[in-house]
């Protein structure tokens, strides 16, 4: 078929599609998916101190007032502590504004040398502190703001304050390295060569206050992002362990960021994703895929997604902890981000080895995958009867759920025995997938005609091509195979004009129905009655 060397870059990153059976899975081809790239929303990979909550030591709001920028300047870099201290904290004030922040106006006035200067100052634990939160919140800007900071000598003097006996400012450093470690992998690394990772875990410990935790698993989560290149991996061998103590604690927002480090340790491949397994904390994370927070629930089914991408073993690790019993309820979600995910890590299941397949259907995976295939079709039905223009934009949106649903069943067609192919037509996935040919997505129209080409192979091996042929043709796969020949795309006209080559020009055999209502798929004629194995 000629829809495999088109959709070659989508193939090659499902485990067995386009390799010698020997080596299935031996590696996984790391690329940009659109379910793997997706990352939490930017607004959170930086964060300014908003609130204004006051520690002890603090000059009051109102004795500060709001001061212009040339008070501030000239406060900050005048030699009286008291002066330093107001400047600054006038300083802090205004780029905690939620609006226009005056991030720049601030550098340009030259006092980032003077605030990583009062970042030293031990004795002066108040300045010290204003200092850190005005130098956190221009870190939280752009990427030119936080190379200000980060030029300006501010890592190592945050580091060292990490271990400040004063907690509030131990964790405004906190904070102030999440900013820079949330810049990209560049500043990231810079952060690790200098030695970030173990003064951050050295805070960790069981009389520490949740909400450092949270700030602290944050910034832990900012250290393990982006892949290009990804973190060292003898930074993520001394992160995991106690990303692994974090993943058990019950704050929903340190659970939420310490599964969405693991999304992106394990976001790699076989050899990342085996450094992940090997901590054991596979079943934590398929127990945390049934966590009434959706903010917890997503990032943990991301891990478990990763995980099911890699080998037969890894995958089989998510499997024996149970990932396949909580499918099913996420396919169902009302959430239609979860149903995409979770179909997703269902497509790189299926792609595995027939055991596995027999897995799926075991665990009753199959239903959710049909209904998935046929519902979101109604929906996008539906949106059109209301309003045309909206449906189009809504079903590009709603219809990636739909996208991974093709591809598991395109996988499963493709490694699954003859038996589970049989099953898998049986439960309507076959007919689910003729009703989708009408999507506009080339790309989808391709795998599902790969499927029912696998379909038709399995047919071939029961030696029931020609009842196999009916079925489709039932079902109205013949007229919607046929129409796809006048279709734009010339690889889609070359798919569907080569099935219809070999499997539909032996002519129509007259007076013989199918009945495709019936699981068993029995084809009656007039004289003969004989059960077909589809």
């Amino acid at each position: 078929m000629p829809t495999k060397s088109v959709i070659d870059e989508r193939i090659s990153k499902f485990k067995n599609k386009g390799k010698d059976p020997a080596k299935l899975r031996d590696k996984r081809i790391s690329a940009c998916v659109e379910l793997r790239k997706a990352n939490k929303d930017e607004n959170f990979l930086k964060r300014r101190n908003i609130s204004v909550d006051l520690s002890p030591g603090y000059i009051s709001n109102e004795m500060v007032g709001f001061l212009s920028i040339e008070d501030i300047i000239k406060d900050v870099n005048s030699d009286c502590k008291d002066s330093q201290t107001r400047g600054c904290q006038a300083a802090r004030k205004l780029l905690s504004q939620e609006r226009n922040p005056p991030l720049r106006e601030i550098i340009d006035a030259g006092l980032l040398s003077r605030f990583v200067s009062f970042l030293c100052m031990d004795d002066e634990p108040t300045l010290q502190f204003e200092a850190a939160w005005a130098l956190t919140n221009i870190a939280s800007g752009t990427s030119w703001h936080t190379q200000q900071v980060v030029e300006h000598g501010a890592v190592p003097a945050f580091i060292a304050l990490l271990s400040s006996p004063m907690l509030h400012i131990s964790e405004q450093a906190v904070w102030a390295l999440g900013n820079i470690a949330g810049d990209g992998a560049a500043y990231r690394d810079i952060l690790i060569e200098c030695n970030v990772i173990p003064a951050l875990l050295a805070r960790i410990c069981p009389d520490t206050p949740v909400g450092y935790l949270r700030n602290l698993t944050w910034t832990l989560s900012n250290l393990c992002r982006n892949k290009n290149p990804f973190p060292p991996l003898s930074a993520v061998l001394q992160v995991l362990p106690s990303l692994s103590q974090l993943l058990h604690l019950s704050d929903k927002d340190i659970l939420s960021d310490a599964c969405w480090a693991i999304s992106y340790l394990s976001d790699g491949d076989n050899d990342r994703i085996d450094v992940v397994v090997k901590t054991g904390i596979v079943t934590r994370l398929v127990d945390l895929m049934s966590h009434e927070e959706l903010s917890v629930m997503t990032p943990a089914l991301r891990s478990i997604g990763n995980i099911v991408s890699g080998s037969d073993l890894q995958t089989q690790v998510a499997v024996d902890a149970g990932v396949l019993k909580v499918l099913p309820e996420l396919m169902r979600n009302p959430k239609a981000s979860v149903q995409k995910e979770a179909a997703w890590a269902l497509s790189n299941i299926a792609a595995g080895p027939c055991m596995q397949i027999q897995q799926l259907i075991t665990c009753g995976l199959l239903p959710p995958l049909v209904e998935q295939l046929r519902n979101g079709l109604n929906i996008v039905h539906w949106m059109a009867n209301v309003m045309r223009e909206a449906a189009e934009s809504f079903s590009q949106g709603d219809f990636k759920t739909q996208r991974e649903a093709v591809w598991a069943v395109t996988n499963f067609t493709s490694g699954g025995t003859v038996e589970q192919v049989v099953n898998l037509v049986q439960s309507g996935a076959l007919e689910a997938i003729i009703n989708l040919l009408q999507v506009k997505d080339s790309k989808v129209i391709l795998v599902i005609l790969e499927a029912i080409n696998n379909i038709f192979m399995a047919a071939e091996k029961l030696g029931e091509i020609e009842k196999c042929s009916l079925l489709v043709e039932e079902l109205g796969g013949l007229d919607r195979i046929e129409m796809l020949q006048n279709h734009d795309n010339d690889t889609v006209y070359q798919a569907a004009h080569a099935l219809i080559e070999k499997y539909f020009c032996d002519g129509e055999v007259v007076g013989v129905k199918v009945d495709s209502t019936d699981d068993s798929f029995v084809f009656k004629t007039s004289d003969v009655q004989r059960a077909f194995e589809f």
